[in-house]
């Protein structure tokens, strides 16, 4: 369990906490309007948690959940349930969102499906070189290994 993920538990047990409280236990102050790192991070970690509630959902093109879904589709919903509003397509998921190194990725990270310059599928990176997905009609939502080398990764902030 990561310090991130530790100190919900923490300030449920102690009730509130005062900011010397957070900072002892790694936390960290929010600051309206200003997004940080860490709270990129759980917006991430939310929607990587809500892309895998959706485990078994049907794939069909254009669709953008509660029920069924495409691949950008799950990361548009999946994203916007965590509190951040996407593009609709992987294209423009990929154009809006910030590049960052395959050693940069972290779960809740998009992961672009690439021939040459032209995205054609999108997931949410679960880390161990796997992504959630909706990777075709007939398939459902299910976490995948990632197959390909011709990935680019997207942090959304």
């Amino acid at each position: 369990m990561t310090a991130l993920n530790r100190v919900p538990s923490l300030m449920a047990r102690a009730g509130t906490a005062s900011a010397l409280t957070l900072a002892a236990v790694g936390g960290s102050i929010v600051v309206p309007g200003v997004a940080s790192d860490a709270s990129a991070a759980t917006m991430a970690t939310k929607a990587l948690q809500i892309a895998a509630s959706k485990k078994g959902s049907p794939y069909q093109w254009g669709a953008t959940g509660p029920r069924r879904f495409d691949c950008s589709g799950l990361t548009l919903y999946s994203f916007k349930r965590a509190g951040k509003k996407l593009p609709r397509t992987a294209a423009q998921q990929y154009n809006k969102s910030r590049h960052i190194s395959s050693r940069s990725r972290r779960a809740g990270d998009l992961v672009f499906f690439h021939s040459g310059s032209y995205v054609y599928h999108v997931g949410i990176y679960a880390g161990s070189g796997r992504i959630w997905h909706a990777p075709k009609t007939g398939d459902v939502v299910k976490l995948e290994k990632i197959w390909t080398r011709s990935v680019w990764y997207g942090r959304v902030s």
